[in-house]
């Protein structure tokens, strides 16, 4: 998906409907500063929006996320390209959130015994002992928890008995005993409790 091109084509559709920046920002509640990322090429509309976008620029999502007008004859094919681009596109952004889940996970837990191991073997006045370990603990408990949402958003859980894909609920994910990667829960879809791995695509 070419971010640039999609980026020239809002600023044209937008020119079309005699909007500035700022007219169109406005009437979507958010900056122009916004736009002119769309517009550059640096960022993309957020999918909350983009049907919103698209009805104030004239035009349809799958011509948005082509960066141009499409002919009918062509449009299925356009779309068929748009929607596996917005799907790899999530896969790579699921792997570097489960990549960035492993970093704030051992992170949190280095830092967590460090401290311990300060306060329990370094010379210090109680008062900084207890600090120490707080602090620790305080530490420990934010990146874990952090983790434990990375893992339970990006990508799917899919269950060893029916085979559905889909993303449990954080206490879910939190309370479950697990394997890496491989969580002991029950399927939503047929009810079976078992080892439900973790995927990066829906089907």
């Amino acid at each position: 998906m070419n971010q640039a091109k999609i980026g020239r084509f809002i600023a044209s559709c937008r020119k079309e409907q005699g909007m500035t920046q700022a007219a169109l920002a406005e009437r979507l509640g958010i900056s122009d500063r916004a736009v002119s990322k769309w517009e550059t090429g640096r960022s993309m509309p957020d999918s909350g929006i983009m049907l919103e976008l698209c009805g104030l620029l004239g035009i349809n999502v799958n011509e948005l996320l082509s960066g141009e007008r499409i002919m009918e004859e062509t449009y299925s094919k356009r779309l068929e390209e748009n929607l596996l681009d917005l799907t790899q596109q999530k896969e790579e952004k699921d792997r570097q959130m489960l990549r960035l889940e492993v970093v704030i996970g051992y992170t949190a837990t280095a830092s967590f015994l460090t401290l311990v191991f300060v306060a329990s073997f370094v010379e210090m006045p109680s008062w900084l002992r207890v600090l120490l370990i707080v602090v620790g603990s305080v530490m420990f408990a934010v990146g874990i928890g952090n983790a434990v949402k990375i893992e339970q958003t990006a990508g799917y859980y899919e269950c060893p008995n029916c085979g559905h894909r889909y993303v449990p609920s954080y206490m879910s994910v939190f309370w479950a005993r697990h394997i890496w990667r491989t969580r002991k829960m029950t399927c939503p879809e047929c009810g079976e409790r078992g080892w439900h791995k973790k995927v990066l695509t829906k089907e």
